[in-house]
């Protein structure tokens, strides 16, 4: 920064009475958002292009899935989606290979697109415990096991 970039940094600090607005991040929401055919396509894509800070929208009507870029808050996306008429939610997949147990009841879903399964905090069974399956011959000579010396 120069001598010119300081002496204007310290004339904004002397001279600001007012607060400056906080600008929004650049940030990309994944929405959910159920199309069937090219209308319905050109629908929500135009009404999230409305917005004020979409830089770019992409629409994969394949996976039902719409990827908003630009200034924007989350929330403010999703009920603009959601005002077209059209169902729609926040993306709830995440690749498989970043869950530790995507077959879990929870996780799994048969409409998730390939290689997605549904992000979910803490895979639990319905009653609160996770199921694990342990190769009993582990805990047979384990050295935790009272009953290991009686085996051998």
């Amino acid at each position: 920064m120069g001598v010119s970039g300081t002496l204007e940094y310290l004339s904004d600090l002397m001279s600001s009475g007012y607060k400056h607005k906080r600008r929004k991040q650049l940030q990309t929401v994944n929405l959910k958002v159920r199309m069937d055919c090219d209308g319905c396509e050109l629908k929500v894509k135009k009404a999230m292009s409305s917005l004020s800070g979409v830089k770019s929208v992409e629409i994969d009507r394949k996976q039902q899935k719409v990827t908003v870029t630009g200034y924007v808050e989350q929330s403010k996306v999703l009920k603009k989606a959601k005002s077209t008429g059209k169902k729609a939610e926040i993306w709830p997949y995440v690749p498989y290979n970043l869950v530790a147990q995507p077959y879990a009841i929870q996780a799994y879903d048969k409409k998730a697109p390939p290689g997605f399964v549904r992000k979910v905090d803490n895979p639990t069974t319905g009653n609160g415990t996770l199921t694990r399956f342990e190769d009993p011959y582990i805990t047979m000579f384990s050295d935790d096991n009272p009953n290991a010396c009686s085996i051998m």
